[in-house]
Protein backbone atom coordinates (compact mmCIF):
# COMPACT_ATOMS: atom_id res chain seq x y z
CA UNK A 1 0.00 0.00 0.00
CA UNK A 2 1.69 3.27 -0.95
CA UNK A 3 2.18 6.04 1.25
CA UNK A 4 0.36 9.36 0.37
CA UNK A 5 3.00 12.02 -0.68
CA UNK A 6 4.25 14.74 1.11
CA UNK A 7 2.99 18.29 1.08
CA UNK A 8 5.01 20.33 -1.47
CA UNK A 9 6.34 23.05 1.67
CA UNK A 10 7.90 19.71 2.99
CA UNK A 11 10.04 19.19 -0.07
CA UNK A 12 13.01 20.71 0.09
CA UNK A 13 14.44 20.84 -3.48
CA UNK A 14 16.63 24.35 -2.91
CA UNK A 15 18.29 22.45 0.52
CA UNK A 16 18.76 19.11 -0.62
CA UNK A 17 22.19 17.47 0.44
CA UNK A 18 24.38 16.37 -2.57
CA UNK A 19 25.62 12.92 -2.05
CA UNK A 20 27.72 12.38 1.28
CA UNK A 21 26.77 16.18 2.06
CA UNK A 22 25.30 17.59 5.22
CA UNK A 23 21.20 19.13 5.43
CA UNK A 24 21.92 22.61 5.22
CA UNK A 25 19.75 25.65 4.59
CA UNK A 26 22.61 27.67 2.82
CA UNK A 27 21.76 27.10 -1.04
CA UNK A 28 18.23 28.49 -0.37
CA UNK A 29 19.59 31.32 1.82
CA UNK A 30 22.26 32.59 -1.06
CA UNK A 31 18.89 33.01 -3.16
CA UNK A 32 17.29 34.67 -0.92
CA UNK A 33 19.21 36.66 1.54
CA UNK A 34 20.56 39.23 -1.61
CA UNK A 35 16.68 40.56 -1.65
CA UNK A 36 16.89 41.61 1.96
CA UNK A 37 18.02 45.14 2.44
CA UNK A 38 19.51 47.39 5.66
CA UNK A 39 17.58 50.20 6.12
CA UNK A 40 18.59 53.85 8.03
CA UNK A 41 17.11 56.58 8.34
CA UNK A 42 17.30 59.94 10.12
CA UNK A 43 15.04 62.22 11.94
CA UNK A 44 15.07 65.17 13.81
CA UNK A 45 13.97 65.30 17.47
CA UNK A 46 13.66 67.75 19.89
CA UNK A 47 15.53 67.88 23.17
CA UNK A 48 18.20 65.93 24.56
CA UNK A 49 19.35 62.85 23.56
CA UNK A 50 19.25 61.40 27.08
CA UNK A 51 16.54 63.46 29.05
CA UNK A 52 16.01 62.07 32.59
CA UNK A 53 12.42 63.57 32.16
CA UNK A 54 12.11 60.47 29.60
CA UNK A 55 8.42 60.80 28.19
CA UNK A 56 7.21 63.66 30.47
CA UNK A 57 8.87 66.29 28.05
CA UNK A 58 6.59 65.75 25.40
CA UNK A 59 3.95 66.71 28.06
CA UNK A 60 3.55 71.01 28.02
CA UNK A 61 2.07 70.97 31.10
CA UNK A 62 5.13 69.45 32.63
CA UNK A 63 7.53 71.19 30.37
CA UNK A 64 5.58 75.01 31.78
CA UNK A 65 5.62 73.63 35.26
CA UNK A 66 9.25 73.21 35.39
CA UNK A 67 10.09 76.15 33.45
CA UNK A 68 11.16 73.91 29.96
CA UNK A 69 10.99 76.10 26.59
CA UNK A 70 8.34 74.43 24.37
CA UNK A 71 10.31 74.96 21.56
CA UNK A 72 13.62 72.60 22.20
CA UNK A 73 16.62 72.36 20.06
CA UNK A 74 16.44 69.76 17.14
CA UNK A 75 18.94 67.34 17.21
CA UNK A 76 19.53 64.22 15.00
CA UNK A 77 17.90 60.46 15.76
CA UNK A 78 18.65 57.70 13.60
CA UNK A 79 16.86 54.79 13.33
CA UNK A 80 18.10 50.83 11.90
CA UNK A 81 15.38 47.80 10.38
CA UNK A 82 15.34 45.69 7.75
CA UNK A 83 13.59 45.55 4.25
CA UNK A 84 12.33 42.92 1.33
CA UNK A 85 12.79 43.77 -2.02
CA UNK A 86 9.29 42.38 -3.27
CA UNK A 87 9.69 44.27 -7.10
CA UNK A 88 13.31 44.27 -9.03
CA UNK A 89 11.90 46.10 -11.81
CA UNK A 90 10.72 48.62 -10.13
CA UNK A 91 12.35 48.71 -7.60
CA UNK A 92 9.81 48.44 -4.51
CA UNK A 93 10.70 47.34 -0.82
CA UNK A 94 8.49 46.61 2.19
CA UNK A 95 9.55 47.42 5.12
CA UNK A 96 7.45 48.37 8.55
CA UNK A 97 5.45 51.85 8.34
CA UNK A 98 7.76 52.23 12.26
CA UNK A 99 10.71 51.80 10.59
CA UNK A 100 10.41 55.16 8.23
CA UNK A 101 7.83 56.56 9.74
CA UNK A 102 9.08 60.61 10.61
CA UNK A 103 12.07 59.76 8.42
CA UNK A 104 13.67 62.84 7.14
CA UNK A 105 16.09 60.38 5.15
CA UNK A 106 15.91 56.81 4.15
CA UNK A 107 18.89 54.84 2.86
CA UNK A 108 18.69 51.40 1.70
CA UNK A 109 21.72 48.96 1.52
CA UNK A 110 22.17 46.39 -0.56
CA UNK A 111 23.88 42.76 0.44
CA UNK A 112 26.43 43.47 -1.94
CA UNK A 113 27.37 47.25 -0.01
CA UNK A 114 25.74 48.94 -2.66
CA UNK A 115 23.64 51.80 -0.92
CA UNK A 116 20.72 53.99 -2.33
CA UNK A 117 18.66 56.97 -1.45
CA UNK A 118 15.07 55.91 -0.99
CA UNK A 119 11.79 57.28 -2.10
CA UNK A 120 8.95 57.11 0.53
CA UNK A 121 6.09 55.66 -2.02
CA UNK A 122 3.00 55.28 1.06
CA UNK A 123 2.80 54.10 4.51
CA UNK A 124 -0.14 52.40 6.71
CA UNK A 125 -0.10 53.00 10.54
CA UNK A 126 -3.12 50.70 10.90
CA UNK A 127 -1.58 48.01 9.34
CA UNK A 128 2.67 48.91 10.33
CA UNK A 129 3.39 47.94 6.55
CA UNK A 130 5.59 51.14 3.85
CA UNK A 131 6.74 50.66 0.53
CA UNK A 132 9.83 52.42 -0.61
CA UNK A 133 11.40 52.98 -4.24
CA UNK A 134 15.12 52.80 -5.20
CA UNK A 135 16.75 52.66 -8.28
CA UNK A 136 19.05 50.23 -8.87
CA UNK A 137 20.49 47.72 -11.51
CA UNK A 138 20.60 44.06 -10.37
CA UNK A 139 18.00 43.45 -8.38
CA UNK A 140 17.07 40.58 -6.78
CA UNK A 141 13.50 40.19 -5.59
CA UNK A 142 11.53 37.25 -3.38
CA UNK A 143 8.67 36.09 -4.37
CA UNK A 144 5.89 36.03 -2.49
CA UNK A 145 3.92 33.15 -1.42
CA UNK A 146 0.25 32.50 -0.58
CA UNK A 147 0.46 33.14 3.56
CA UNK A 148 -3.20 31.86 3.93
CA UNK A 149 -1.51 28.19 3.05
CA UNK A 150 0.89 28.18 6.24
CA UNK A 151 0.01 25.92 8.67
CA UNK A 152 0.99 25.90 12.35
CA UNK A 153 4.53 23.78 12.93
CA UNK A 154 5.68 24.94 9.42
CA UNK A 155 9.18 25.28 9.04
CA UNK A 156 10.13 29.37 8.48
CA UNK A 157 13.57 31.70 8.83
CA UNK A 158 13.84 34.66 9.74
CA UNK A 159 16.75 37.45 8.07
CA UNK A 160 17.11 41.13 9.14
CA UNK A 161 19.39 43.23 10.82
CA UNK A 162 18.94 42.75 14.57
CA UNK A 163 20.83 45.51 16.59
CA UNK A 164 22.43 46.14 13.10
CA UNK A 165 23.93 42.94 12.27
CA UNK A 166 23.24 43.13 9.18
CA UNK A 167 22.38 39.69 7.06
CA UNK A 168 21.47 37.50 10.51
CA UNK A 169 19.24 34.37 10.10
CA UNK A 170 17.28 33.02 12.94
CA UNK A 171 14.94 29.38 12.32
CA UNK A 172 11.80 28.11 13.54
CA UNK A 173 8.77 27.39 13.29
CA UNK A 174 5.20 29.01 12.90
CA UNK A 175 3.77 28.84 16.06
CA UNK A 176 0.37 30.23 15.56
CA UNK A 177 -2.08 32.06 13.11
CA UNK A 178 -4.17 35.43 12.55
CA UNK A 179 -2.69 36.28 16.33
CA UNK A 180 -4.14 39.91 17.68
CA UNK A 181 -1.88 41.27 20.31
CA UNK A 182 -3.70 44.55 20.99
CA UNK A 183 0.27 46.14 20.47
CA UNK A 184 -1.01 48.67 18.01
CA UNK A 185 -4.40 50.09 19.42
CA UNK A 186 -6.94 50.67 16.65
CA UNK A 187 -4.52 48.80 13.63
CA UNK A 188 -5.49 45.87 11.85
CA UNK A 189 -3.59 43.10 12.95
CA UNK A 190 -3.77 39.16 11.28
CA UNK A 191 -0.24 38.17 12.64
CA UNK A 192 1.87 35.22 11.97
CA UNK A 193 3.56 34.13 15.25
CA UNK A 194 6.58 32.65 15.08
CA UNK A 195 9.79 31.38 17.57
CA UNK A 196 12.35 32.53 15.00
CA UNK A 197 14.16 34.80 16.90
CA UNK A 198 12.84 38.45 16.04
CA UNK A 199 15.03 41.17 17.47
CA UNK A 200 15.17 45.34 16.76
CA UNK A 201 16.14 45.58 13.98
CA UNK A 202 14.61 42.75 12.40
CA UNK A 203 11.09 44.91 11.67
CA UNK A 204 10.25 45.12 7.96
CA UNK A 205 12.48 42.09 7.29
CA UNK A 206 11.88 38.68 5.87
CA UNK A 207 10.18 35.78 7.09
CA UNK A 208 10.04 32.93 4.45
CA UNK A 209 9.55 29.36 3.84
CA UNK A 210 12.55 26.51 3.17
CA UNK A 211 11.29 27.19 -0.44
CA UNK A 212 12.66 30.71 -0.09
CA UNK A 213 9.27 32.37 -0.60
CA UNK A 214 8.31 35.15 1.63
CA UNK A 215 5.39 34.44 3.74
CA UNK A 216 5.73 37.51 6.24
CA UNK A 217 7.01 40.78 7.68
CA UNK A 218 8.39 40.75 10.66
CA UNK A 219 6.71 43.35 13.00
CA UNK A 220 7.01 43.10 16.65
CA UNK A 221 7.69 40.79 20.10
CA UNK A 222 5.97 40.07 23.22
CA UNK A 223 8.76 40.56 25.68
CA UNK A 224 9.45 42.07 29.10
CA UNK A 225 12.99 42.50 28.51
CA UNK A 226 12.97 44.05 25.25
CA UNK A 227 14.51 40.74 23.78
CA UNK A 228 13.46 38.17 22.19
CA UNK A 229 11.85 34.95 24.19
CA UNK A 230 10.46 32.96 21.27
CA UNK A 231 7.15 35.04 20.53
CA UNK A 232 7.82 37.04 17.37
CA UNK A 233 5.09 38.36 15.14
CA UNK A 234 5.30 38.92 11.58
CA UNK A 235 2.48 40.22 9.02
CA UNK A 236 1.13 37.74 6.58
CA UNK A 237 2.41 38.26 3.03
CA UNK A 238 -1.02 38.46 1.51
CA UNK A 239 -1.70 41.43 3.50
CA UNK A 240 0.87 42.84 3.45
CA UNK A 241 0.58 42.61 -0.62
CA UNK A 242 -3.04 44.00 -0.94
CA UNK A 243 -1.89 47.42 1.28
CA UNK A 244 1.38 47.52 -0.87
CA UNK A 245 -0.83 47.45 -4.04
CA UNK A 246 -2.72 50.55 -3.03
CA UNK A 247 -0.16 52.59 -1.43
CA UNK A 248 1.48 51.92 -5.04
CA UNK A 249 -1.64 53.02 -6.76
CA UNK A 250 -2.87 55.30 -4.95
CA UNK A 251 -0.39 56.37 -2.53
CA UNK A 252 -2.84 55.45 0.96
CA UNK A 253 -5.14 53.10 1.74
CA UNK A 254 -8.56 52.74 1.40
CA UNK A 255 -10.92 50.76 4.27
CA UNK A 256 -13.78 48.85 3.85
CA UNK A 257 -16.72 49.10 6.02
CA UNK A 258 -19.92 47.56 6.83
CA UNK A 259 -21.30 49.89 9.24
CA UNK A 260 -21.89 47.57 12.59
CA UNK A 261 -20.55 47.95 15.81
CA UNK A 262 -20.29 44.74 18.08
CA UNK A 263 -18.92 42.59 20.62
CA UNK A 264 -17.32 39.35 21.21
CA UNK A 265 -19.68 36.21 22.15
CA UNK A 266 -19.36 35.68 25.82
CA UNK A 267 -20.15 31.67 26.93
CA UNK A 268 -23.12 33.88 28.78
CA UNK A 269 -24.05 36.02 25.89
CA UNK A 270 -23.98 32.75 23.69
CA UNK A 271 -26.11 31.07 25.99
CA UNK A 272 -28.77 33.85 26.39
CA UNK A 273 -28.71 33.64 22.39
CA UNK A 274 -29.07 29.69 22.33
CA UNK A 275 -25.69 29.12 20.66
CA UNK A 276 -23.11 26.15 20.90
CA UNK A 277 -19.82 28.30 20.51
CA UNK A 278 -18.97 32.08 21.72
CA UNK A 279 -17.61 32.38 17.75
CA UNK A 280 -19.02 34.95 16.04
CA UNK A 281 -19.06 38.71 15.97
CA UNK A 282 -22.53 39.90 18.20
CA UNK A 283 -23.88 43.42 16.12
CA UNK A 284 -25.14 45.52 18.46
CA UNK A 285 -25.89 48.55 16.21
CA UNK A 286 -26.30 49.24 12.13
CA UNK A 287 -25.70 52.48 11.57
CA UNK A 288 -28.42 53.86 9.24
CA UNK A 289 -28.06 54.00 5.80
CA UNK A 290 -24.51 52.10 5.74
CA UNK A 291 -24.22 49.22 3.22
CA UNK A 292 -24.91 46.91 6.46
CA UNK A 293 -28.26 48.59 6.83
CA UNK A 294 -29.40 48.39 2.82
CA UNK A 295 -28.63 44.96 2.56
CA UNK A 296 -30.66 44.15 5.92
CA UNK A 297 -28.44 43.20 8.96
CA UNK A 298 -30.22 43.96 11.94
CA UNK A 299 -28.72 44.11 15.47
CA UNK A 300 -28.54 40.79 17.40
CA UNK A 301 -27.41 39.43 14.00
CA UNK A 302 -24.14 36.65 14.97
CA UNK A 303 -21.99 37.14 11.94
CA UNK A 304 -20.00 33.58 11.53
CA UNK A 305 -18.25 33.88 8.50
CA UNK A 306 -17.26 35.74 5.55
CA UNK A 307 -16.88 34.87 2.23
CA UNK A 308 -16.58 31.11 3.73
CA UNK A 309 -14.04 32.03 6.40
CA UNK A 310 -15.28 31.41 9.83
CA UNK A 311 -14.85 34.61 11.48
CA UNK A 312 -13.63 34.30 15.46
CA UNK A 313 -14.85 37.77 17.21
CA UNK A 314 -15.49 41.32 16.20
CA UNK A 315 -11.84 42.11 16.13
CA UNK A 316 -11.72 39.55 13.13
CA UNK A 317 -14.50 40.56 11.56
CA UNK A 318 -13.28 44.66 11.60
CA UNK A 319 -9.75 42.76 10.38
CA UNK A 320 -11.78 41.01 7.55
CA UNK A 321 -13.54 43.87 6.32
CA UNK A 322 -11.06 46.56 6.48
CA UNK A 323 -8.93 44.59 4.49
CA UNK A 324 -11.62 44.55 1.67
CA UNK A 325 -11.71 46.26 -1.39
CA UNK A 326 -14.37 49.10 -1.26
CA UNK A 327 -17.16 48.02 -4.22
CA UNK A 328 -16.56 44.41 -3.43
CA UNK A 329 -19.46 42.06 -2.88
CA UNK A 330 -19.15 39.81 -0.08
CA UNK A 331 -21.73 37.25 1.66
CA UNK A 332 -22.20 37.04 5.21
CA UNK A 333 -23.07 33.96 7.08
CA UNK A 334 -25.46 35.20 9.51
CA UNK A 335 -27.77 33.73 12.48
CA UNK A 336 -30.59 35.83 13.21
CA UNK A 337 -33.06 34.11 16.16
CA UNK A 338 -31.32 30.72 16.13
CA UNK A 339 -31.72 30.31 12.24
CA UNK A 340 -28.84 30.79 9.12
CA UNK A 341 -29.07 32.82 6.76
CA UNK A 342 -26.93 34.46 4.41
CA UNK A 343 -26.50 38.03 3.44
CA UNK A 344 -24.63 40.06 0.79
CA UNK A 345 -23.16 43.35 1.70
CA UNK A 346 -21.47 45.71 -0.61
CA UNK A 347 -18.17 46.71 0.85
CA UNK A 348 -18.51 50.80 1.80
CA UNK A 349 -15.48 53.48 1.84
CA UNK A 350 -14.74 54.16 5.27
CA UNK A 351 -14.11 57.83 6.20
CA UNK A 352 -11.21 59.29 5.47
CA UNK A 353 -8.99 61.97 6.95
CA UNK A 354 -10.72 65.41 5.33
CA UNK A 355 -8.83 68.36 6.67
CA UNK A 356 -5.27 69.30 7.71
CA UNK A 357 -4.83 71.52 10.99
CA UNK A 358 -3.18 74.06 8.56
CA UNK A 359 -6.10 74.50 6.60
CA UNK A 360 -8.24 74.90 9.74
CA UNK A 361 -5.93 76.90 12.06
CA UNK A 362 -2.45 78.32 11.96
CA UNK A 363 -2.45 77.02 15.63
CA UNK A 364 -3.54 73.48 14.81
CA UNK A 365 -0.75 72.80 12.07
CA UNK A 366 0.60 69.90 11.93
CA UNK A 367 -2.49 67.43 12.78
CA UNK A 368 -4.92 65.93 10.28
CA UNK A 369 -7.95 65.25 11.54
CA UNK A 370 -10.94 62.92 10.77
CA UNK A 371 -14.45 61.30 12.06
CA UNK A 372 -13.96 59.12 15.21
CA UNK A 373 -12.63 55.46 14.46
CA UNK A 374 -13.60 52.86 15.14
CA UNK A 375 -12.87 51.56 18.29
CA UNK A 376 -13.54 55.25 19.34
CA UNK A 377 -17.43 54.49 18.02
CA UNK A 378 -17.72 50.93 19.60
CA UNK A 379 -16.78 53.00 22.63
CA UNK A 380 -19.79 55.16 22.60
CA UNK A 381 -17.63 58.38 21.00
CA UNK A 382 -19.70 58.88 18.08
CA UNK A 383 -19.06 62.91 17.17
CA UNK A 384 -16.38 64.74 17.49
CA UNK A 385 -13.34 65.54 15.43
CA UNK A 386 -10.27 63.11 15.92
CA UNK A 387 -6.55 63.64 15.51
CA UNK A 388 -5.50 61.06 13.09
CA UNK A 389 -1.66 61.95 13.23
CA UNK A 390 0.12 64.54 14.17
CA UNK A 391 3.90 66.06 14.25
CA UNK A 392 5.83 66.08 17.91
CA UNK A 393 7.55 69.29 16.38
CA UNK A 394 4.23 71.01 15.43
CA UNK A 395 2.05 73.90 16.90
CA UNK A 396 -0.69 71.84 17.37
CA UNK A 397 1.72 69.14 19.09
CA UNK A 398 2.80 72.27 21.25
CA UNK A 399 -0.31 72.90 22.48
CA UNK A 400 -0.56 69.81 24.19
CA UNK A 401 -3.03 68.16 21.64
CA UNK A 402 -2.19 63.98 21.11
CA UNK A 403 -2.99 61.74 18.25
CA UNK A 404 -6.12 60.28 19.18
CA UNK A 405 -7.94 63.32 21.16
CA UNK A 406 -10.88 64.07 20.14
CA UNK A 407 -12.02 67.45 20.03
CA UNK A 408 -15.78 67.74 21.36
CA UNK A 409 -16.57 71.45 21.85
CA UNK A 410 -14.80 74.74 20.68
CA UNK A 411 -15.38 77.86 23.19
CA UNK A 412 -18.16 75.74 24.90
CA UNK A 413 -19.93 74.95 21.40
CA UNK A 414 -20.31 70.91 20.64
CA UNK A 415 -18.23 69.83 17.92
CA UNK A 416 -20.30 66.87 15.92
CA UNK A 417 -17.74 66.33 12.94
CA UNK A 418 -14.71 67.96 11.45
CA UNK A 419 -17.33 70.46 9.43
CA UNK A 420 -18.23 71.74 12.69
CA UNK A 421 -15.32 71.82 13.76
CA UNK A 422 -14.24 74.41 10.83
CA UNK A 423 -16.96 76.57 11.81
CA UNK A 424 -16.34 77.03 15.30
CA UNK A 425 -12.83 77.69 14.72
CA UNK A 426 -13.86 80.54 11.84
CA UNK A 427 -16.01 81.64 14.46
CA UNK A 428 -13.30 81.93 17.30
CA UNK A 429 -11.11 83.59 14.65
CA UNK A 430 -7.51 84.64 16.21
CA UNK A 431 -9.50 85.06 20.19
CA UNK A 432 -8.85 82.40 22.40
CA UNK A 433 -9.89 78.46 21.36
CA UNK A 434 -10.48 76.03 24.93
CA UNK A 435 -10.57 73.08 23.60
CA UNK A 436 -12.74 70.00 25.28
CA UNK A 437 -11.19 67.19 24.35
CA UNK A 438 -11.99 63.45 24.71
CA UNK A 439 -8.52 61.18 25.38
CA UNK A 440 -8.93 57.52 26.00
CA UNK A 441 -11.54 57.16 28.85
CA UNK A 442 -11.02 60.20 29.92
CA UNK A 443 -11.67 64.17 29.18
CA UNK A 444 -9.70 67.26 29.62
CA UNK A 445 -9.77 70.91 28.62
CA UNK A 446 -6.92 72.85 26.19
CA UNK A 447 -6.37 76.65 26.21
CA UNK A 448 -4.81 77.53 23.49
CA UNK A 449 -4.34 82.19 23.29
Amino acid sequence: MSSAPEPAQAQLPAVAPQQGALPSLAPMLKQTMPAVVNISVTMSAQGPANSPFGPFMDDPMFRRFFGIPDQQPEREAQSIGSGVIVDAANGYVITNNHVVDKADTIKVRLNDDREFDAELIGKDPDTDIAVLKIKADDLVALPMADSEQLQVGDFVVAIGSPFGLRQTVTSGIVSGLSRQTGISEGGYEDFIQTDASINPGNSGGALVNLRGELVGIPSNILSRSGGNIGIGFAIPTNLAKNVMNQLIEHGSVQRGRIGVTGQNLTPELAKAFDLESTRGALVTQVLPDSPADKAGLKAEDIITAINGKSVRDFSELRNQVGLLRVGDTVELAVIRSGKKQTVKVKIGASEEVVATGQALSPRLEGAEFGPPSDAARQAGIEKGAMIKSIDPRSPAARTGLREGDIIIAVNRRAVADVADLQARLKEAGDGELLLHVRRGPGALFLLIQ
